[in-house]
């Protein structure tokens, strides 16, 4: 069996003391209590201070947990509220598309699968749950990167891979799609990512206004675009019907 390191069990003891009881305590309180030399909580507290995980008054000197925890903590609690309040809708849309649906939001310089609804039809097909797309050539990437500015700075920094000869790298060029995007209400992605699919996304509002991730239809190009290559008008109707439902759902009330 692997050894606990042991640095990490009390850091987290630490956490655990300030989550409950006076929830502000001193350094000889948190020594006491876990039962640590002075020296040693001290450098676990630093360490923690210096995350945003813990922070200290400065009339009291006294520590309390850190706004970091509490943003870990509700960007757990949104997604997995996301991904409760869209499950009946993306099971609708996956059926009046006929295609694959995704749910994806912002995760470090990509976007994270959080749930995918299979094609309604008898192909194999792969879970891809936990997968991560890029931001700057995806629909459900540059709809985060439109309406969040923690998306569009990511996608801004990042190192925009080529994928296929329709992939748009440059900024300017992206700066103009984030516009158009915001314009219209949707994203797409025609063979920008993969050859042969093509997708359309829309962005997802929770009861504060705020981007909390985007919905998309993924699907063969013939199917998902029309003989000019332009995406079917009922499938963004249908994105955007849905992602108004769950911002619904979410409290949003502008839906």
């Amino acid at each position: 069996m692997a050894r606990n390191i042991q640095s990490l069990e009390r850091a987290a003891a630490v956490l655990r003391l300030l989550a409950g009881g006076e929830r502000r305590l001193g350094l000889s309180e948190i020594a006491s209590a876990l039962e640590l030399a002075k020296g040693t909580a001290h450098g676990l507290i630093r360490t923690l201070q210096q995350e945003g995980f813990v922070e200290q008054e400065t009339a009291t000197g006294k520590y309390t947990l850190g706004a970091e925890l509490l943003r870990l903590g509700n960007s757990y609690l949104d997604v997995h509220e996301l991904r409760a309040r869209a499950l009946v809708w993306t099971d609708d849309l996956a059926r009046s598309s006929g295609e694959s649906v995704y749910l994806g939001v912002l995760h470090q310089q990509g976007v994270l699968i959080v749930h995918h609804v299979f094609r309604p039809d008898d192909s194999r097909q792969v879970l891809e749950v936990g997968a991560m797309q890029p931001l700057h050539c995806t629909a459900l990437g540059k709809v985060l990167a439109a309406y969040d500015p923690v998306a569009h700075s990511e996608a801004a920094d990042a190192d925009r891979k080529t994928f296929t000869e329709r992939t748009v790298t440059g900024l300017e060029e992206f700066e103009e799609v984030l516009d158009l995007t915001r314009g219209r209400g949707w994203a797409s992605d025609v063979e920008e990512t993969w050859e042969g699919l093509a997708s359309v996304a829309a962005p997802i509002h929770d009861r504060r206004r705020m981007p909390v991730g985007a919905v998309a239809v993924t699907g063969a190009v013939e199917r998902v675009c029309d003989e000019e290559g332009q995406l079917r008008p009922h499938m963004i109707a249908a994105v955007r019907d849905c992602a108004r439902a769950v911002s619904r759902d979410l409290g949003n009330g502008r839906f």
